[in-house]
C-alpha cells in the first residue's frame, strides 16, 4: 500500500522497514499507540543516532500526556489535496527557484507509498497479504521472514516472497519517472530509497544516482563467508524456489540471498559514506510517499542546511516534531507550524496526482509526458524499442485457453522473470496496452460458429438474402452451393416508405409526373434532404407478438433490415427500441450498421453484424477474464478490416472479417516507405501455406467498400486484398500433358510430403527438392515421435514419380526440372492478380517495389519481381509476423458515413461542407474520449462521386470543392480512360475517416550511409535456379548479419521462420535494423531461333496458360474500364478473347457463357470475308485494321446488341493472331428502345446488323461510317423501326473495345519479345491440343462409364414454350474420343424471335463440354476439335439470315444448354420492389431436389413502357433420371384502377400506368432422379443402372475437383509439429 494511506495496511517493504533493514513507511495516526509503537520500534529495533535516541527516550513521556495538543494540531490541516506550509517558504519559492536556477542540486528521500502505488502487495489486506498468509509461507509471525536466524534454518519463505517481488514484476510510476526527469535536467543530487524493488532504477535512473538504504536485489552474497555472488545465479534459485547454496568457496555451502538487510545486519557502506556531501549540497530536500517512521533513514531530514527547503509530498504530514517537543526547543523534523521561519512545505495528497500538478506548474508536464511515453517501450542494445516475437498456436486447449493471453503471459516472464501461472488471473500492472488483431469473425463466418440469429426485414422481402445477386462463383460449376444462412428466423414488418417521384418534369419523375399521393400516411425528410413518403408504419403490437416466439425459441440476436432504412432510419429504429425493450442482446440495425443504399449488401452487413458481433464478445470477455482486473484499466484495441484499430467497446463483426490480414496491409506499407521513401508505390506479397494475399499501397491506404466473404456481401471499407489460392501447401499435379498447381492445399494435416505424414506433394516439397528450403535449419519436429528433419528422401521419391508421368509425354526431364517447373506455374499464378492490381488498373507495375512477408514468401520473391519486371523487394527484419507490426503501427480510427442526393457543385457545397462537419465533429469527439488530442487527431473527409446516369461511385478525398472535383476526375480518367464531358456528378455518400495518430510501435528511417560489406557465409549448399542449374549456393543466417552485409545472389538467407532466396543477378543489402533490400537485376533471356523446332514443354504449357488467361482478363478490365454503358461498365456484358491466325480460339476469360467459343466463328468468317475469293477480297486486311460485325446469321454474331470488335496483327507482313472483344450495347435500333423487343419477327426490326466493317481503317477511325451504318435501320422504311437511339455511347464503347484489342496486341507483343513469335503460335497450338485431349479423355470415361457401345449414343428432348422442339443426339466414339452433336429432328425456324444462330449453340455446346470436364483446364478452341455438330438448316437453331434472334441469344441459348446436360445426365433444367421471395415449393422433387425460382413484384411510380422475354411458361422444366418436373413460371400484370391481374405469357409489351404492378415468376429447377418417397421397385433397372453410373461419375468429379477439402482443415490439437505448420499457414 502507498505511504499517503492509513497505518491500518503495511506493505511489503513497510514490512521490512519495521524490522530493521528494507524500505517502506506508513502514514501514522495520531494517538497513544500510534506514538508508543513507534517509540518502541526506535527503542529496540533501529539502528539510529544515539543523540537522537536520547532525545526522544528523554521526551517519550511528555509525547504520551501531549497527545491530545497533537490530535488538535492534526485537525488543523489543510483538506486532502491541497498544500500547506509556513508563511516563510511557500510552493510558489520552491518552482521559482527551480525556474530561476538558484535551486541546482536537488536530494529525494523515497518512501514505500510509491512503490505500493506501483503494486506491490500489502502485507495486511485480507485475503492476498503476508498476514492472511502465514500458513503459506509456514511463518510464525510475519517479522520472521527477515530474521537471519530463522532464514537460516528456513529459507523457503523469503525465496517465496522474493519471487513475487523480483524486480521486472512491477512498473515504475508517474512519481519515479518525475525522478527520472530530475536527473535529466541535471537537478537530481541524489535519490535515496528505503525501497527494495528497484523502481527507481526500471524508470531510467542511473546506479550512481540511486542509494537503496535498505539494499535491494542487485546485489547476492553469502550469509556465512559474504563473498559475493552473481545475480542471474541467484534468481535462477529464486524463480526455481530451491535454496541458493554459496559456489565461492570450498565447503561453504553458505546460503545465499539478495543484497536486502536483514534484522541485525547493518545497512550498506555506500548509503553512511554518501549522506554527508550529499545532504550538504542539498538545494532543496523532496521527500516523497514515507512515513518518516523508521530510523535512521528518518533522521536524514534534517541533514540538510538549516537555509535549504524541504518539500514533503504524501497523503498527510508526517515527521513533524510533536508541538510541546517545539516549545522546549527541540528543532528536528518538519515545522508546518506558522513560524515565519520555517522552510518546510506539504503537498498533501496522492504522490502521483502531487507530482504532475509540480511539473504543470514547473512547466515540464509535456516533458515528464514525453517521458513516460518514451520508457514504456524497453529498447534493444541499439537504443531502438524492443520488440519481442513470439508464435504460438492459435488453438492448443491442451496447453492454454486462450493463444493471445498466452502469448502475453509467456512475455511477461520472458522479460521480467517473474513466473505468471496459467491459473492465476495475469496482472496488468506492467501492461500500458493490447493491441490484436483476430480470426474470430472470419473463422466464425466461414464455418458458420456465430450467434444464433433472425432477421427482421420489410414484408415482402423474407427471401431476400437468401436470393441475394444469385452470383455464380464459378460458371463451369454444375454442383452450385449456396452458402448457409446467418439466421434462422424471419420476421416481416408490415412497413412501406417509398421515395416519391416529384410533382415537377424531371429524370425520375419524367416529362409528365403522375399524382402518387394517394395512401401516404405522412411525408418527412430523409436524411439527404429529400421527401420521404411512409405509406404504412410498423404494426409494433403485431410486431412484438412475433418477436416474443423469437426469444422463446432462443435466439436473442437480431437484424433488422428495412426498405429504404439507409435514407429514413425512423422505422428501424422503433423495431430497435421494441427489439431492446423485450430483452434482445443484440440488435443490429442496417441504417446504424452501414448507412448505405443497396438493400442487399446493407441487409448481408446487418446479419453479419448480428450474427458475428456477440460471438466477439463473448471471446473479448473470456480474453479479459483471464487479467487481474478484467482490463478495466488496460486500454484493449482490435484491428479491423480497414486498417485502423478501435477500441473493445467499438469493435463490431461486420468490421472484423479482415482483421488479421489488414495488419499485415499495414505492416508492409509503413515499413517499406519508411526505409524506402521514394517507394510510394508497393506491392505487398503474403505467401502463406494455403493461399498468397496481394495488395497495392500508393501512399494512401486502398480500400473496397463492398466484398463478398464466405458467401455473405459486407458493405464496410476494407482494405483492397486479393487472394490466390496458391500457397507454400499447394498440391502438385501432372494431368492431360499439364503441370497443375492448386487450388486444392495439403493443409495443416496431412501436410506436404517432406513433413513426414503420408501427405501430399506440394511446393513445400519442391522447393526442399531444388535445395531452397535446408531441413538442418528447420526444427526437427517431424515424424512419429517428432524429433526427426525435414524428410527430403520422401518428397524427392514422389517428385520422381511425377518425372515419369512426364518423361512418358515429353522431352526427358529431371527431377529438379520437373520441380521448377511447378516452381514457375505457381509463381505465374500468383503475378497474375499482382497484374490485375496495377496494369488492369492503369498503374506501371514496374515502378513498384515488391513487399514480402509471410512463412513461405521469401523463397519466390526474386522470381515473381523478375516476372513482373520489379526492381526492388523489401523484406522486413519481421516479415513472418508482419501482421503484429502492422497492429503495433496502426493509429486507431473513427468512421462516420451518410448518404447523400446531391449533385456536387457550387450550390450544395455548403451544405455538404456542413455535413462533413457534424461528421468530423462526431469522430473528433470519439477519438478524444479515447484519450486523443486535437494535434494527434487526422482528419480525410471523402464523397461518394459518381457520373449522373452512371451506377459505379468512386469514393473521393475532398478538401474542397474544386480540389474534390479535381480528384475525381482523375481517379475516373486514370480508372476508366476517359471523362464524361456535360455529365453532372453526384454525390452518393459523404465519409469522415479521423485518424488517431498513436503507434504503439517507433518506425526507424532507412539509414543512407549504410557501410557495404560482404559477410562470409555459414556454408555452401547445391541450389537449382534456372537456366543455370544446379549452383554452389552460399547460406547465411539472417540474425548473424549486420547492416550494410551484401549479398549477391545465388544465396540463401535463413530467417527464423522463413527462408529468403536471393537468386542469381540479384543482390541483398542488410538495413540497420536486420531487414533487407534486395535488388534485382535484369537479365538476358535468350529467345528460341525464330526456325527452331518448338516441341510441347508441360511446364511451358502451364505458364502459357496463365499468360494467355491473363491477356484475355487485362482486356476485359480495360474494356471495363474505358467503356460508358452500364451493361459493359457495370452488367459486365461483354467478353475478351484471343484467337491463333486462323480464329480458332486460345484464350476466353469466363466472363458470359453466350459469348464462349461464339466469338471463333465471327473471327473466322472476317477472314473468309477478305481472304481471296471472299466479298472483301479487293480491300484486304492491313496493318491498322480493326473490323466490327455483328450479323448472327452471316457473320457468327449471336444478336443485334453484341457487337464484336476485331482485330488482326500482324507481323513481317501476315496476320499471326487476332484479338477480339464483345459487348451488349444498351441500344443498335430497331422496333424497341434497348434493341431487346420481345415481339419482333424478323432480323430487320431489331436494329443495326453488320456483316463486315472496317471501323479503323490504317490506324483511322471511321465515324461518319459508323454512324451511317448505326442510323441505317431508320431508312428501311418498316414501320417503327429506327436507327441507335444512342449514338454517342455506341461511339464511346466501341473505341472502348478498341482500347481493349489494343492492350491485348500489346500484351501479346511483350510475350513475343519474351519468347519469340515461333514459341508463342506453338503453344497457341499445343494448348488447344491440351484442351482437346481432355475433351476425348472425358468422353471416352463417360461412354465407359454409362456402359455404351464402343460408339454409342445419347439422347435428350425438350421444346420451346410454344411447342417448338429441341432434339439431340450425341453419338460418342470411345476409342476416339470424338462425339458428333446432331440437333437433327429440332422444330423449324419460328415466327418470333427466339431462334439460336449456329454460334449460339456452338457456345453452349463448348459451355458444356468445359463444364463437364471438372477440371480447371483452358477454355479454347481445343474444346470443340473432336466434337462435329449437325444443325437442319431453316430451324430454330439455324434460321434463315433473315430470321429475328434477340430472344434466341437469351432464351433459347439455356435450352439448348438444359438439352445437351441432359443428355450427358449431368443437370437437370433449370431457370434462375414491391417483394422479392422465393417462390416456396416451385422446384421439382428428386434425389437431388429442383431449386426454387424467384417471385419478383415490381411496381410503377410512372407509366413506363415493360418488355419481357422469357421462356418455360408454357412447358415445364422437365425432370431427369425419374425426377419431378419444376413448376412453370408466368407473368402477371395486376392493373391499379381495377385490381384486375392479366397473364402476359412469356413474351409481351405492356404500357404500365402509375400503380400498376407486375409480378414475375420464375420457374423451379427440375428434380434429379426419383425422390425419397418413390417405391424403389416402381424404378426401372435402367434408371438404377445409369444412376449408378451417375453416382460414380459424382464421385470422380468430386476427385477431379480437389475434394480433399477435408485436407485443409487445421489441427485442433497441439503438438510441435502442428506449431510448426500453424506458424508456416499463418505466417
Amino acid at each position: 500500500m502507498s505511504a499517503e494511506t492509513s497505518d491500518s495496511e503495511l506493505s511489503a517493504d513497510e514490512l521490512a522497514a519495521h524490522v530493521g533493514g528494507t524500505t517502506g513507511e506508513a502514514s501514522t495516526e495520531s494517538g497513544e499507540e500510534s506514538y508508543s509503537d513507534t517509540v518502541q520500534e526506535i527503542r529496540f529495533e533501529s539502528e539510529s543516532d544515539e543523540d537522537y535516541r536520547t532525545v526522544l527516550e528523554r521526551f517519550a513521556e511528555l509525547i504520551q500526556l501531549g497527545k491530545e495538543s497533537t490530535a488538535a494540531s492534526n485537525d488543523d490541516d489543510d483538506e486532502h489535496g491541497g498544500e500547506t506550509s509556513a508563511t516563510g517558504v511557500e510552493l510558489d519559492d520552491i518552482v521559482h527557484g527551480i525556474q530561476q536556477g538558484s535551486i541546482q542540486k536537488i536530494v529525494c528521500m523515497c518512501g514505500a507509498g510509491i512503490s505500493v502505488s506501483a503494486g506491490i502487495p500489502d502485507f495486511r489486506s485480507p485475503g492476498t497479504g503476508l498476514y492472511s498468509r502465514l500458513e503459506k509461507y509456514n511463518l510464525p509471525h510475519p517479522q520472521a521472514v527477515f530474521e537471519i536466524d530463522f532464514f537460516r534454518s528456513n529459507p523457503d519463505p523469503f525465496y517465496m516472497l522474493s519471487k513475487e517481488l523480483f524486480p521486472g514484476t512491477y512498473k515504475p510510476t508517474k512519481t519515479h519517472y518525475f525522478l527520472k526527469l530530475l536527473h535529466d535536467k541535471g537537478l537530481l543530487q541524489r535519490c535515496y530509497t528505503q525501497n527494495i524493488d528497484s523502481l527507481e532504477h526500471l524508470a531510467g535512473l542511473p546506479t550512481e544516482a540511486v542509494i537503496a538504504a535498505h539494499g535491494n536485489f542487485d546485489t547476492a552474497y553469502c550469509i556465512d563467508c559474504r563473498s559475493e555472488h552473481d545475480t542471474n545465479y541467484v534468481r535462477e534459485a529464486i524463480m526455481q524456489q530451491t535454496p541458493c547454496r554459496c559456489v565461492k568457496q570450498d565447503g561453504c555451502q553458505g546460503l545465499v540471498k539478495p543484497g536486502i538487510v536483514f534484522f541485525g545486519e547493518s545497512l550498506p557502506e555506500r548509503f553512511w559514506n554518501s549522506i554527508p556531501s550529499d545532504f550538504a549540497q542539498a538545494d532543496l530536500l523532496i521527500v516523497m510517499g514515507s512515513s518518516l517512521v523508521v530510523h535512521p533513514f528518518a533522521s536524514l531530514i534534517d541533514r540538510v542546511d538549516q537555509a535549504c527547503p524541504r518539500l514533503l509530498i504524501n497523503r498527510e504530514k508526517v515527521g513533524d516534531a510533536h508541538p510541546e517537543l517545539r516549545k522546549m526547543g527541540y528543532r528536528k523534523g518538519f515545522d508546518f507550524s506558522d513560524d515565519a521561519r520555517s522552510r518546510d512545505v506539504a503537498l498533501l495528497g496522492d504522490c502521483d496526482a502531487m507530482i504532475e500538478k509540480l511539473c504543470d506548474q514547473l512547466g515540464w508536464l509535456d516533458d515528464l509526458n514525453s517521458l513516460l511515453r518514451l520508457v514504456t517501450q524497453a529498447a534493444d542494445p541499439d537504443g531502438s524499442p524492443k520488440k519481442r516475437v513470439l508464435k504460438l498456436l492459435s488453438v492448443d486447449p491442451s496447453n492454454y485457453p486462450d493463444a493471445p493471453r498466452e502469448g502475453i503471459r509467456r512475455i511477461l516472464e520472458q522479460e521480467t522473470g517473474i513466473p505468471h501461472p496459467r491459473d492465476v488471473p495475469l496482472d496488468t500492472s506492467r501492461i500500458e496496452s493490447i493491441r490484436m488483431g483476430t480470426t474470430v469473425a472470419t473463422n466464425a463466418l466461414l464455418e458458420r460458429q456465430g450467434e444464433r440469429a433472425a432477421l427482421v426485414v420489410t414484408k415482402g422481402f423474407r427471401d431476400l438474402l437468401q436470393i441475394a445477386n444469385q452470383s455464380r462463383p464459378d460458371i463451369f460449376d454444375l454442383e452450385i452451393r449456396k452458402p448457409d444462412l446467418l439466421y434462422e428466423e424471419v420476421v416481416e414488418v408490415d412497413e412501406e416508405v417509398i421515395l416519391p417521384l416529384g410533382r415537377t418534369p424531371s429524370r425520375r419523375a419524367g416529362d409528365n409526373p403522375q399524382d402518387d399521393e394517394e395512401g401516404w400516411e405522412k411525408v418527412v425528410k430523409a436524411v439527404t434532404g429529400e421527401d420521404v413518403a411512409v405509406r404504412k408504419s410498423p404494426d409494433l403490437d403485431a410486431l412484438r407478438l412475433e418477436l416474443q416466439k423469437v426469444l422463446e425459441s432462443g435466439i436473442k440476436s437480431i437484424a433488422v433490415v428495412l426498405k429504404h432504412s439507409a435514407l429514413f432510419p425512423e422505422h428501424e429504429k422503433m423495431v430497435g427500441a421494441l427489439a431492446s425493450d423485450m430483452g434482445f442482446e443484440q440488435i443490429s440495425l442496417s441504417s446504424e450498421v452501414m448507412q448505405m443504399v443497396k438493400m442487399v449488401p446493407r441487409g448481408f452487413t446487418a446479419a453479419a453484424d448480428a450474427y458475428l458481433t456477440p460471438h466477439i464478445l463473448r471471446y473479448v470477455a473470456t480474453f479479459s477474464s483471464g487479467f487481474d482486473s478484467g482490463l478495466k484499466h488496460v486500454p484493449v484495441y482490435f484491428m479491423q478490416s480497414d486498417g485502423g484499430l478501435t477500441d473493445v467497446g467499438s469493435f463490431s463483426g461486420h468490421k472484423a472479417i479482415l482483421s488479421g490480414p489488414a495488419g499485415g496491409y499495414v505492416g508492409y506499407a509503413i515499413t517499406t516507405e519508411s526505409y524506402d521513401p521514394s517507394s510510394l508505390q508497393i506491392i505487398g506479397f503474403d505467401m502463406g501455406g494455403t493461399s498468397t494475399d496481394v495488395s497495392r499501397y500508393a501512399g494512401e491506404y486502398e480500400h473496397v467498400f463492398e466484398s463478398t466473404t464466405a458467401g455473405v456481401t459486407i458493405q464496410a471499407p476494407q482494405l483492397d486484398i486479393n487472394t490466390v489460392a496458391a500457397g507454400g501447401g499447394s498440391r502438385l499435379f501432372y494431368e492431360s500433358g499439364i503441370f497443375r498447381v492448386g487450388p486444392e492445399s495439403a493443409g495443416a494435416h496431412p501436410g506436404p510430403v517432406c513433413y513426414r505424414k503420408n501427405g501430399h506433394l506440394a511446393i513445400t516439397d519442391a522447393n526442399v527438392v531444388l535445395g531452397r528450403v535446408l531441413p538442418e535449419y528447420f526444427p526437427h519436429i517431424f515424424g512419429p515421435h517428432e524429433n526427426e528433419p525435414l524428410d527430403v528422401q520422401g518428397a524427392l521419391q514422389k517428385m520422381s514419380e511425377i518425372q515419369e508421368q512426364v518423361n512418358e509425354h515429353a522431352a526427358e526431364k529431371s527431377v529438379e526440372d520437373v520441380a521448377m517447373g511447378f516452381i514457375r506455374v505457381a509463381n505465374e499464378a500468383m503475378c497474375r492478380p499482382i497484374r490485375a492490381l496495377t496494369q488492369m488498373r492503369g498503374y506501371d507495375i514496374t515502378k513498384h517495389t515488391l513487399a514480402c512477408f509471410g512463412g513461405a514468401g521469401g523463397q519466390h520473391a526474386c522470381a515473381i519481381a523478375r516476372n513482373l519486371g520489379m526492381k526492388k523487394i523489401f523484406v522486413h527484419k519481421y516479415s513472418g509476423v508482419l501482421s503484429a507490426v502492422g497492429i503495433g503501427l496502426a493509429d486507431v480510427v473513427s468512421e462516420s458515413q451518410e448518404p447523400s442526393a446531391q449533385y456536387l457543385c457550387p450550390e450544395t457545397l455548403n451544405s455538404l461542407n456542413s455535413r462533413l462537419d457534424v461528421l468530423e465533429a462526431n469522430c473528433r469527439g470519439e477519438l478524444r474520449g479515447k484519450g486523443f488530442g486535437d494535434g494527434d487527431i487526422k482528419v480525410q473527409r471523402f464523397m461518394n462521386l459518381r457520373y449522373d446516369g452512371t451506377d459505379v461511385p468512386i469514393m473521393t478525398a475532398c478538401e474542397s470543392h474544386d480540389s474534390c472535383e479535381e480528384e475525381f476526375k482523375r481517379c475516373y480518367e486514370r480508372e476508366f480512360g476517359f471523362l464524361i464531358s456535360g455529365r453532372k456528378i453526384v454525390v452518393d455518400d459523404v465519409r469522415v475517416r479521423a485518424v488517431g495518430q498513436h503507434g504503439a510501435l517507433s518506425q526507424q528511417e532507412m539509414p543512407s550511409d549504410l557501410n557495404t560489406s560482404n559477410p562470409k557465409p555459414v556454408k555452401y549448399t547445391k541450389a537449382f535456379f534456372e537456366p543455370l542449374g544446379v549452383q554452389d549456393t552460399a547460406v547465411f543466417v539472417l540474425n548473424d548479419l549486420t547492416a550494410g552485409d551484401t549479398i549477391d545472389g545465388p544465396a540463401i538467407v535463413i530467417d527464423d521462420i522463413s527462408t529468403i532466396v536471393v537468386e542469381p543477378s540479384c543482390r541483398a543489402i542488410i538495413m540497420k535494423d536486420g531487414s533487407m533490400m534486395i535488388h534485382v537485376e535484369e537479365v538476358d533471356t535468350s529467345k528460341a531461333a525464330a526456325d527452331a523446332e518448338v516441341t510441347c514443354d508441360p511446364i511451358q504449357l502451364a505458364v502459357f496458360s496463365h499468360r494467355f488467361m491473363s491477356i484475355a482478363e487485362q482486356m476485359g478490365r480495360v474494356l471495363q474500364r474505358t467503356s460508358i454503358s452500364v451493361n459493359i461498365k457495370e452488367r459486365l456484358d461483354f467478353s475478351c478473347a484471343l484467337f491463333d491466325s486462323q480464329g480458332n480460339l486460345v484464350s476466353n476469360a469466363p466472363h458470359l457463357p453466350v459469348h464462349l467459343g461464339a466469338m471463333s466463328e465471327a473471327v473466322k468468317y472476317q477472314i473468309k470475308h477478305y481472304s481471296a475469293g471472299g466479298a472483301g477480297e479487293s480491300h484486304p486486311l492491313a496493318p491498322g485494321d480493326v473490323l466490327i460485325s455483328n450479323h448472327p446469321q452471316l457473320a457468327g454474331g449471336s444478336h443485334l446488341p453484341d457487337i464484336t470488335v476485331m482485330t488482326p496483327v500482324f507481323e513481317q507482313g501476315k496476320v499471326v493472331f487476332f484479338v477480339a472483344s464483345r459487348g451488349h450495347h444498351a441500344d443498335i435500333g430497331g422496333i424497341s428502345p434497348g434493341s431487346m423487343p420481345p415481339n419482333s419477327h424478323s432480323l430487320a426490326e431489331e436494329g443495326a446488323a453488320i456483316v463486315s466493317f472496317k471501323l479503323v481503317r490504317g490506324g483511322q477511325f471511321d465515324e461518319q461510317g459508323l454512324e451511317e451504318l448505326l442510323k441505317l435501320p431508320g431508312k428501311s422504311g418498316i414501320p417503327g423501326v429506327v436507327g441507335t437511339r444512342n449514338l454517342e455511347d455506341n461511339i464511346s464503347d466501341l473505341r472502348a473495345q478498341v482500347a481493349a484489342n489494343n492492350c491485348g496486341i500489346k500484351l501479346v507483343k511483350d510475350l513475343i519479345e519474351e519468347y519469340s513469335l515461333s514459341v508463342v503460335q506453338s503453344y497457341m497450338e499445343f494448348i488447344q491440343s491440351n484442351a482437346e485431349e481432355a475433351v476425348r479423355n472425358m468422353l471416352s470415361m463417360f461412354s465407359e462409364k454409362m456402359n455404351l457401345p464402343e460408339i454409342g449414343q445419347v439422347h435428350a428432348e425438350d421444346q420451346m414454350d410454344d411447342g417448338t422442339r429441341i432434339c439431340l443426339a450425341v453419338t460418342i466414339n470411345r476409342k476416339e474420343g470424338t462425339a458428333i452433336f446432331d440437333f437433327t429432328g429440332t422444330g423449324p425456324q419460328v415466327f418470333g424471335n427466339t431462334n439460336a444462330p449456329p454460334a449460339v449453340v456452338q457456345s453452349a455446346i463448348i459451355y458444356i463440354l468445359r463444364a463437364m470436364i471438372q477440371k480447371d483446364i483452358p477454355l479454347n478452341h481445343g474444346c470443340l476439335a473432336p466434337v462435329k455438330v449437325i444443325i437442319p438448316p431453316k430451324s430454330i437453331l439455324n434460321p434463315s439470315a433473315d430470321a429475328a434472334v434477340v430472344g434466341g441469344n437469351v432464351l433459347t441459348s439455356q435450352r439448348v444448354t438444359d438439352v445437351a446436360l441432359s443428355a450427358f445426365n449431368a443437370a437437370a433444367p433449370s431457370q434462375g420492389l414491391k417483394s422479392f421471395t422465393l417462390r416456396q415449393g416451385s422446384g421439382g422433387d428428386g434425389r437431388w431436389k429442383g431449386g426454387d425460382g424467384i417471385v419478383r413484384e415490381l411496381e410503377f411510380l410512372r407509366p413506363m413502357t415493360v418488355s419481357i422475354l422469357s421462356e418455360r411458361r408454357a412447358t415445364a422444366p422437365p425432370g431427369l433420371l425419374g425426377g419431378l418436373d419444376g413448376a412453370r413460371g408466368y407473368n402477371v400484370w395486376i392493373r391499379k384502377k381495377d385490381g384486375v391481374e392479366v397473364n402476359l405469357g412469356g413474351k409481351a409489351s405492356v404500357h404500365m400506368q402509375a400503380g400498376d404492378r407486375l409480378k414475375l415468376a420464375t420457374p423451379g429447377g427440375a428434380g434429379y432422379g426419383p425422390p425419397a418417397s418413390k417405391d424403389a421397385f416402381s424404378i426401372s433397372e435402367e434408371f438404377k443402372s445409369i444412376l449408378e453410373c451417375v453416382d460414380s461419375m459424382y464421385s470422380l468429379r468430386q476427385k477431379n475437383k480437389g475434394a480433399a477439402s477435408s485436407n485443409t482443415q487445421q489441427p485442433k490439437d497441439g503438438g510441435r509439429v502442428n506449431e510448426y505448420i500453424r506458424q508456416q499457414h499463418t505466417a
